[in-house]
């Protein structure tokens, strides 16, 4: 049991590294979503993996996964129109051009 722990806590702090490491070193819009992705499902990952550990009876923690799901999910749909928008008006995604964003 404490193996399969051991195992989905390093899966899912790769995950999270990975995702910390693709969001902060891109430039591309769309390349730190996917990082912010990472994050949250190395996250995710973390927390299924306690909530099974410490409480497999309960069903609060599948629950909370799925508002987790849920949300990035819809971070994704709002980062993605952004981006889209962001594109048709200037032709490029890249957050160093971005500045006009601001105020």
């Amino acid at each position: 049991m404490t193996l399969i722990l051991i195992l989905a806590l390093v899966t899912g702090a790769i995950l999270f590294g990975v995702g910390v490491y693709g969001a902060l070193s891109q430039t591309n819009l769309v390349m730190i979503m996917m990082g912010v992705e990472l994050i949250l499902a190395g996250a995710l990952v973390n927390l299924v993996a306690f909530w099974r550990f410490l409480h497999p009876e309960s069903y609060s923690g599948q629950m909370f996964a799925l508002v987790v799901m849920t949300v990035m999910a819809v971070e994704m749909a709002v980062g993605f129109g952004v981006a889209i928008a962001r594109f048709r008006a200037r032709g490029s995604v890249e957050m160093e051009e971005a500045g006009d964003l601001k105020g």
